[in-house]
């Protein structure tokens, strides 16, 4: 299956929409939600989310191993965190990732987006032998999955 242009999914999460935003905009946490980025840091003397806030991600696919710089787009506290991959070497924007919060009656509607606005021929031709569909959308319910176990054990913790 081809790497899909966009995809989405969404899950409930017993912890209030603060919470899930402090975890999803800790970019230095991303190892611990991502099944593919396993680091980020913080560049240019950046220690929190803010827009324009540059990071670095460190991925990986089995052996296939690639960073990418990303800029923040959004950082609006227990709503909406966001931000844009872009290719080093051409200064493109390559891919847009959201997450939206949305307060319900018993905790947060987490979101998650991504949108792939362009690719190099190289990453194409990749793609070719390593389909990426299924895959980037297990990805995205993973990393869903595993925000939800922590912000509801915070939340817990701060209940007792």
């Amino acid at each position: 299956m081809p790497t899909p242009r966009r995809g989405d999914a969404s899950i409930h999460i017993a912890a209030p929409p603060d919470v899930v935003f402090e975890l999803v905009a800790d970019v230095t946490r991303m190892g611990e939600w991502s099944p593919e980025c396993y680091r980020c840091e913080w560049l240019d003397a950046a220690t929190s989310a803010s827009v324009g806030a540059r990071f670095r991600g460190y991925n990986r696919c089995g052996k296939y191993r690639w960073e990418r710089t990303a800029i923040v787009q959004a950082a609006d506290p227990g709503r909406k965190f966001a931000f844009t991959t872009i290719d080093d070497r051409t200064g493109r924007h390559e891919t847009n990732w959201q997450y939206t919060m949305e307060s319900s009656g018993s905790g947060t509607l987490l979101s998650e987006r991504f949108e792939f606005l362009w690719c190099s021929i190289t990453n194409r031709a990749v793609e070719m032998f390593l389909p990426r569909g299924r895959q980037v959308q297990h990805g995205v319910e993973e990393t869903l999955a595993r925000v939800k176990q922590v912000a509801e054990a915070i939340s817990t913790d701060h209940a007792s």
